[in-house]
């Protein structure tokens, strides 16, 4: 069952079935009403990759993620799906595991496929490959790292603000031996909350933080648990990079027979969904992927929209910590809030 028996069954012609799919021309509502009652009838499916050659256009967008593996990006990844598939966009995603050989590929698929615009969600990605995107004319909006240049915005994250927060929640809290457990310092976002954290501790008059490397994995949060303790003197609280640094703290200090935070104030970073399910549930700072999705997708369709007048733009997303149970006064052996 193809268009042509659509047509014949609604009593139009092809085209008129064509524009009701495609929605390029207005239909009168009733004859759409026909046409999509007919191919209910017949299921009927339209032909994108023909559909596609005919309009020079492919209706697809890629989605570039860090790791897969981070409930961070599936739940940015649902949010920028939805919003394409509401405006008739398919999603090519490609995750890149942190590494350079992985990114190569995942552009070269992307070009191969013709995708009309690209959201680089990482904070990697070498200028060879960003202009291989740009020359194509390819419309591109990054997470913090892009330089500003037509048809290429920036979604910038305030992390400062964010980690601000959360180093003045644990002081108002008595804490004063603070750690930090950072990223991969490839990412420049991993960088920034490193940077954030030291700069609010410059001129406090206690004892300098502990600074350790992490990789934004359970498994690192999990080992750096051994540093904390024997480190002299013993930290009170540590702030991640990530919540997922700060749900292996949280294994690895039951492990040791210890716990959040009668024995160590715990604070993450992101507020993915499963940080409200922790034992205790995790103080964190909120970085909405449902808003990062939006900004990241809108500057897509803008330039998409206004080819030739698409200079690039720069938009800001806010974060705002958010206290749970992980967080304590220093001494008590319950939760306080503040």
């Amino acid at each position: 069952m193809g268009i042509r028996e659509v047509a014949r069954r609604a009593g139009v012609s092809v085209a008129t079935v064509s524009r009701t799919i495609n929605r390029v021309h207005p239909v009168s509502p009733e004859i759409a009403a026909r046409v999509w009652q007919a191919i209910a009838e017949v299921g009927y499916v339209p032909n994108t990759q023909a559909r596609a050659l005919v309009s020079g256009r492919s209706r697809i967008l890629g989605l570039i993620v860090s790791d897969i593996t981070n409930p961070f990006f599936p739940e940015l990844i649902h949010g920028f799906e939805q919003f394409a598939v509401e405006a008739r966009f398919e999603v090519l995603l490609g995750s890149t595991n942190y590494d350079p050989a992985l990114m190569a590929s995942v552009v070269r698929r992307m070009i191969e496929r013709r995708v009309e615009g690209v959201a680089v969600m990482t904070s990697e990605m070498e200028s060879s490959l960003l202009e291989q995107l740009t020359d194509r004319r390819v419309p591109l909006v990054f997470m913090d790292v892009a330089p500003l240049a037509p048809r290429v915005s920036n979604v910038c994250v305030d992390y400062a603000a964010g980690v601000t927060q959360a180093v003045q929640h644990l002081q108002r809290l008595g804490h004063e031996r603070l750690a930090f457990i950072g990223g991969p310092l490839q990412l420049k976002s991993a960088r920034q909350r490193r940077d954030a954290f030291l700069h609010c501790l410059a001129s406090y008059p206690a004892a300098p933080p502990l600074v350790l490397d992490g990789d934004h994995k359970l498994e690192g949060g999990e080992l750096a648990v051994q540093k904390l303790l024997s480190a002299v003197p013993r930290p009170t609280a540590v702030l991640c990079s990530n919540d997922l640094t700060a749900i292996g703290v949280l294994h690895g200090l039951d492990a040791e027979g210890l716990r959040a935070p009668r024995d160590m104030s715990v604070v993450g970073f992101d507020d993915i969904h499963m940080a409200r399910f922790t034992l205790p549930p995790l103080t964190t700072v909120r970085l909405s992927r449902a808003a990062l999705a939006r900004l990241a997708f809108d500057a897509l369709i803008r330039d998409l929209q206004n080819p030739e007048a698409s200079p690039g733009a720069t938009y800001r997303l806010e974060t705002t910590l958010v206290v749970r149970a992980s967080t304590a006064r220093l001494g008590a052996a319950a939760p306080a809030a503040g």
